[in-house]
């Protein structure tokens, strides 16, 4: 605890509503400093250690007025919208401690297009690419493509907007729904085309101040719905951490090569980046390339990453917010991390709620944690309210162990249609 001097009775506001933020905050639950903390609008398995209130993300200034009648010492922001709408800029106007980047600097995730020609500039590596805002002259361009290819929606799209078209057949398709239906809203207006990459795929976080970087422990998300990496994406069917591919001297490469430029490129850009930066990357055979940077923790890498810190995170969130980080050396567990999604059937296209869920216990069990995704509390039952509805995360001596404790805590948890994939970690233990 480094921070002691700001005292031990800390209120804390979370924004955000998913297994990201059960996670969050659980493990600021454990500080010394934090007294209590609010989240905004929560879950029914938050409410169980912290105090939701009724509140949208999208409410920046019903955030703000909250935030200021309460006398909140410190807002943590878990989810992507607020950010890009530019909630840390408001609350700094009105003298409020937040965490996370500016509007400005959020755009490295809420445009795809930004990122990409940003990358281009600044030589960080990343697939080929262009951009089209135009949708006829995509549709040419898919004519002449070498395939497959990814097609990506540059706006926000919860993670689902990345499809791969194997053939100009299936790009016309994709094209059309993303520019002419806007099955993503907005957020498909302007597209990339990119050329699709080999590899393993992982996440490397980092904490930073804009100054200072701190990567934390490698993990690698399964976002395809079905075992074997089949199927549609999704926001994400479980993960594990670390990946033993990524060696010290691959968190270097990446660290040199891809965090310090995109972290100081932002700062020459008068976009000076707090917070916490998130890559997505594929490792290829000439090294590790970006296929996607995010202004936040990730969703479910979170449920694996946290349960490995030692260290205290509203330290390290105070350190940040300050400009101080450079004093900061996290300390990471031994051992691994394993979370097994448990999701409604039918997702992540349609799925019923308001099913009643089994076998949920509010302890710890198995070396496992139970963070709840899209849950709701009806007295003593439980019931569905989401496509993701439980992060089932274990920690053990290894990966392997990890997820048997997660997949025997599955096993006892129940409720019709549930699905989960098998395979989480299945690349780690090959």
């Amino acid at each position: 605890m480094i921070f002691d001097s700001l005292g031990i009775d800390m209120k804390i506001l979370v924004i955000g509503s998913g297994g990201r933020e059960h996670a969050l905050v659980w493990k600021l639950k454990s500080s010394p400093l934090v007294k209590r903390i609010y989240v905004a609008p929560g879950n029914a398995g938050i409410g169980l250690m912290a105090e939701n209130v009724n509140i949208k993300v999208d409410d920046l200034e019903g955030l703000a007025g909250f935030a200021q009648e309460k006398g909140i010492d410190l807002t943590v922001v878990g989810p992507e919208l607020p950010l890009t709408l530019g909630i840390v800029d408001l609350f700094e106007k009105r003298g409020l401690r937040i965490f996370g980047p500016s509007k400005k600097a959020a755009e490295i995730e809420g445009s795809k297009a930004f990122a990409k020609e940003f990358m281009r500039k600044y030589h960080i590596p990343t697939a080929s690419f262009m951009v089209f805002d135009d949708k006829a002259a995509a549709l040419e361009f898919a004519r002449g493509a070498a395939y497959p290819v990814f097609i990506k929606a540059s706006g926000l799209a919860a993670g689902k907007g990345a499809v791969m078209a194997a053939n100009p057949d299936d790009a016309n398709v994709i094209i059309e729904q993303m520019m002419g239906q806007r099955v993503f809203g907005g957020a498909g207006a302007k597209i990339i085309i990119e050329d699709r990459l080999a590899g393993q795929e992982v996440t490397i976080m980092a904490f930073t101040d804009g100054k200072t970087i701190l990567p934390m422990l490698a993990s690698q998300d399964h976002k395809q719905v079905f075992d074997g990496d089949q199927g549609p994406n999704t926001g994400g069917m479980g993960a594990y951490c670390p990946v033993p591919l990524v060696s010290d001297q691959m968190m270097q490469t990446v660290r040199e090569q891809i965090l310090e430029p995109v972290v100081y490129g932002l700062e020459k850009e008068g976009r000076r980046y707090k917070g916490i930066l998130y890559a997505g990357l594929m490792l290829t055979p000439v090294g590790p390339k970006v296929i996607e940077f995010n202004c936040r923790f990730g969703d479910p890498e979170t449920q694996v990453v946290l349960p490995l810190l030692k260290s205290d995170l509203a330290d390290i969130f105070i350190a940040i917010v300050d400009g101080n980080l450079n004093i900061i050396e996290p300390v990471w567990k031994e051992g691994a991390a394993v979370c097994v999604v448990m999701a409604s059937g039918g997702y992540p296209d349609k799925y019923e709620t308001g099913i009643k869920i089994s076998g949920i216990r509010t302890y710890r069990e198995n070396h496992a944690y139970l963070f709840h995704a899209g849950t709701r509390r009806d007295g003593n039952n439980w019931f569905t309210a989401g496509g993701r509805v439980l992060g089932v995360t274990a920690v053990n001596q290894d990966i392997r162990s990890a997820a048997k404790a997660a997949y025997d805590t599955v096993e006892n948890i129940r409720f019709e249609g549930a699905h989960f994939r098998r395979d989480i970690a299945y690349q780690a233990m090959k």
